[in-house]
């Protein structure tokens, strides 16, 4: 690689400035809000992908990418350029660089227009930025430093801290991965978090190609410490932003690449899967089964999820290709799961066996990915066999993926699409794509591919029911994937530190803007999970966004609710306690989809101010108010953990004892209980409806008020819709506000509600703590029920 050193001004422009380097290359430093910078490298003056699929600050991205150069949807402040003899200062009022010669980037910061300046972090100044001028591949090295915590890089193994290791970039079907070392899976999102005491600032790179980051594994005795993002092909590109917090940084990525999809609520609920059922020879018989089941046990539910089975000849599996003999009638079978209330989502994968029926069809239509040497479908291995990948990038491929979605699954009954095995494993980096009319080499955008399937997924769904907004789960995608799935993290493996190292894992895709998250519960791989493991991961499992237990034990068994009959009573207690808090869940999906804020979050979110939550841990912030301390240790019956420094303490939320925040606790955590505390100064909406999401038959709402022993002012809000149309965009929807007044004499409740929508529950029952002896009042009367009007 060459190194970039010398350079030249070459142009102040309204909201850029261009820096000829080494006579030939184009450096751009463009200014897009007063806290956020772009810089990227034309080699030769040209990019080697000239669009993105990932940036998204207006929320209407093209399907063939929005052009690098395009700045709509953002602010494009006024900035100043000062030019000195060996250097240039470029500033807004919160935020400057300094570019040096020879070529390196230094940043500073201020909070307010009246402060001084303050340094942020600095390219390393032996050599920061280096070029193959061939096209194949592009490096940035940063200046690191002892106080920096590095976090977010997406889903990622091992510590939430990311500090000291190295990770890649490489999308691939990590079956059966060790939760603390394995690199690389299924995700592509470079983008880091660094965080010091006074200030926190982000860095993403907008670089579809496999990559290389590096947080401190690497030493080399001729420079000082430093950080650094390699790429196998591809430009420098990268987006950096300041804020005071972490989360002021999440939620700028998320404005950045797009907002997170509000899904039906419904998607919520426990969702049952097994690959078991759909590989068995009368699939449709144990699918069936699984209602009785969940009836016989008194298991609430609301889906299932097809595993691909039911699309097999022989062992192999053929996308959109229903197994007759295994499932008989697809209409019938749908309609006995519409009939006890349960949805069904189906397993997709976009790639065609060589043997595929329709595989010569595909292929002679120009669908597929091609070889770049012998201009045919490019063949990769695939599930036991080789196959070819479906091009989504062809406007063709994306009309016949939707109409096979449509007459395939969505016609037969099915509601929802499993968008899995999407990695991309084509090797052949000069594979060719159809590029929307402009070929572009697989290398340059891999990931990109599976975030168009799921876009072709979604709107198949949409065009078949538009007045339902659609749900769709994926397994890979990059940074953006969140405006069209639920993802999970894939195909772990059952041990007790999987269910550990899974919640870091979900704390780092949170991070990284990706909220909508959870686990295969139980474990998808290896022998099944005996009975203590299994409680506690259904127990941790309830806590996260995504609720589904799914297996592929390598002993034959399946993981389902009722598994263990001498557990069985804590499994349902579980699964009916996140039916018990569904309000409030629901309330934090759609937070996150209008307010950007992280539904999972890691307790140092909300208390940067503690030291002690930086330390690495177990337990995390469900939403603002509830932290969850899942055990994860084999026979502990007792938690011990950190609860967050704040003003007003914590509940422990079934004894309802108050504990103050700054402190270690031990708690009681028999194999039946899940230790669960609650902000002081929060309330939480629950439901005595606990069999399924179903806004017909939810006709009570109750809001669990926690009140601060002392004076304090604290609010929230309460999301009501019917759970599944747009009616919200209309007004057709409630937002019940309330505000508490706390006195050491009297509790003063103000409730106040906006929108059309007219639940089937009439009132709110207010609980307080069993201790809590001071009067209540509502709207300023003593009550402890508000109706609504």
């Amino acid at each position: 690689m060459k190194k970039l050193k010398k350079w030249e001004l070459k142009n102040k422009g309204s909201h850029k400035i261009e820096i000829l380097v080494e006579d030939k290359h184009i450096f751009y430093i463009s200014v897009l809000d007063e806290k956020l910078f772009r810089v990227n490298v034309k080699v030769n003056g040209e990019s080697s992908l000239d669009r993105t699929w990932s940036i998204d600050p207006s929320n209407d991205i093209p399907w063939e990418g929005r052009l690098r150069d395009d700045y709509s949807g953002f602010e494009l402040p006024e900035f100043t350029l000062e030019e000195f003899d060996d250097h240039l200062i470029i500033s807004t009022n919160l935020m400057r660089v300094t570019v040096h010669q020879p070529l390196w980037l230094e940043w500073s910061y201020r909070n307010d227009a009246n402060d001084s300046w303050s340094f942020l972090t600095k390219d390393r100044t032996t050599s920061a930025y280096l070029l193959d001028t061939q096209g194949n591949g592009a490096a940035h090295y940063q200046s690191r430093y002892k106080d920096e915590r590095y976090y977010g890089l997406g889903e990622k193994t091992g510590p939430l801290l990311r500090n000291g290791n190295r990770y890649e970039m490489r999308n691939l079907d990590a079956m059966g991965y060790n939760a603390f070392s394995t690199d690389p899976l299924y995700k592509h999102v470079p983008f880091i978090i660094t965080q010091r005491e006074n200030i926190s600032f982000g860095i993403f790179y907008d670089n579809l190609s496999s990559c290389w980051i590096d947080l401190g594994n690497e030493l080399d005795n001729y420079h000082k410490p430093y950080r650094r993002w390699q790429s196998e092909s591809g430009d420098i590109d990268y987006y950096i932003f300041s804020g005071s917090k972490i989360l002021d940084i999440t939620k700028r990525f998320v404005r950045l690449t797009g907002k997170t999809i509000f899904g039906p609520k419904w998607s919520l609920g426990y969702s049952g899967s097994t690959m078991h059922y759909t590989d068995a020879p009368d699939a449709q018989q144990q699918l069936l089964k699984f209602i009785e089941l969940c009836e016989k046990h008194a298991i609430p539910c609301d889906s299932f999820q097809l595993s691909s089975g039911y699309t097999s000849i022989k062992d192999k599996r053929y996308v959109f290709n229903w197994n007759y003999d295994k499932v008989p009638n697809p209409k019938l079978m749908t309609k006995s799961f519409h009939d006890a209330g349960f949805k069904l989502a189906a397993n997709i994968k976009p790639c065609l066996l060589q043997d595929h029926p329709r595989y010569q069809e595909v292929a002679d239509n120009s669908l597929f990915i091609i070889d770049s040497e012998e201009n045919k479908p490019e063949i990769s291995c695939f599930w036991d066999d080789e196959g070819s990948h479906l091009d989504f990038t062809n406007p063709a491929t994306i009309f016949w993926w939707k109409s096979n979605v449509k007459t395939q699954l969505l016609d037969m009954g099915i509601d929802s699409t499993w968008n899995d095995n999407n990695e991309y494993e084509v090797w052949d980096g000069e594979a060719r794509c159809f590029g929307f009319g402009k070929p572009i080499a697989i290398k340059h955008i891999r990931p990109v591919m599976p975030l168009l399937m799921m876009r072709a997924s979604m709107e198949a769904q949409i065009e078949s029911s538009p007045e339902k907004r659609p749900y769709l789960i994926s397994r890979s995608g990059c940074a953006g994937m969140q405006r069209y799935v639920q993802t999970w993290s894939g195909d772990n493996r059952t041990n007790w530190d999987t269910l550990r190292y899974n919640i870091r894992m979900g704390l780092g895709m949170s991070l990284s803007g990706l909220f909508n998250v959870g686990h295969d519960v139980g474990g998808f791989s290896g022998d099944r999970p005996d009975a203590e493991l299994f409680v506690r991961w259904v127990q941790n499992g309830v806590m996260h966004p995504r609720f589904t237990i799914h297996s592929w034990n390598d002993d034959k068994t399946v993981n389902e609710p009722w598994m263990y009959p001498s557990v069985i009573d804590s499994i349902r207690s579980a699964i009916q306690l996140r039916y018990r808090i569904m309000p409030y869940l629901y309330t934090l999906l759609w937070q996150a989809h209008s307010d950007d804020e992280p539904i999972l979050r890691p307790t140092f979110l909300d208390h940067q101010y503690d030291e002690q939550t930086f330390a690495e841990c177990d337990e995390f912030l469900l939403g603002r108010d509830l932290l969850v301390a899942s055990v994860v240790e084999p026979n502990a019956r007792t938690r011990s953990l950190w609860l967050p420094e704040n003003d007003h303490g914590w509940y422990e939320y079934d004894s309802e004892t108050w504990y103050s925040g700054g402190q270690w606790v031990n708690v009681d955590a028999p194999l039946e209980k899940l230790p669960l505390f609650v902000r002081a100064g929060s309330g939480i909406p629950v439901s005595a409806y606990l069999q399924s999401v179903n806004p017909h038959l939810d006709n009570s709402r109750e809001l669990l008020l926690f009140p601060t022993l002392g004076q304090s002012t604290s609010n929230g809000v309460i999301f009501e819709d019917d759970g599944e149309s747009w009616g919200y965009l209309k007004n057709n929807a409630r937002w019940i506000n309330w505000r508490l007044e706390v006195t050491p004499r009297k509790l003063s409740l103000s409730i106040s509600s906006r929108g059309d929508y007219i639940p089937s529950w009439k009132e709110i029952i207010v609980t307080l703590p069993k201790k809590e002896k001071r009067p209540l009042y509502i709207n300023g009367t003593l009550s402890h029920q508000w109706k609504l009007n």
